[in-house]
């Protein structure tokens, strides 16, 4: 799988655990604090290997206009990762104010997919070869494949 269709099957899974999320109630406890995880790993395993792989790749092969969009991006994963997702992880899964914050989780990412396959990707086709994303596709999927198994061994041991 190229680099661009793994990432974009990554944003489909984020996109429905949050739809997922936004269709439960206060009464939903147990669902919430599970979509939660869920959402949390994913997004850590995308984050990273974007960041670690597919970002710089694509910052290389552009100009100032991709360097900025490259620190955007980074930037918009900042506050999900430092701001956004811890509060909503310690505000109560069944109050009024969980349902807010999962709101401004779930536009927030909408935002950020939307931008990145409309302009990021569709750049990257034009300035990386087809075999350049085939391999930073296999890059990225053995580096998903360990930071799900270590996320998982460290939850397990918590």
């Amino acid at each position: 799988m190229n680099a661009i269709d793994l990432l974009k099957a990554d944003h489909k899974v984020v996109l429905d655990l949050l739809e997922q999320l936004s269709a439960t109630t206060e009464r939903a406890v147990k669902k919430r604090v599970e979509l939660i995880n869920k959402l949390e790993l994913e997004l850590y395993v995308h984050t990273h290997i974007e960041e670690e792989i597919f970002y710089p790749a694509y910052k290389k092969a552009g100009e100032k206009e991709q360097a900025k969009m490259y620190f955007e991006a980074i930037e918009e994963h900042r506050a999900v990762d430092a701001l956004v997702l811890p509060h909503l992880k310690t505000t109560a899964p069944d109050s009024v104010e969980f349902s807010g914050r999962a709101k401004v989780l779930k536009e927030l990412l909408e935002h950020h997919i939307e931008e990145e396959e409309e302009s990021m990707f569709k750049e990257a086709k034009k300035l990386l070869p087809a075999a350049q994303l085939k391999e930073l596709g296999a890059q990225m999927e053995a580096r998903k494949a360990s930071l799900k198994s270590e996320l998982l061994q460290q939850r397990k041991a918590a």
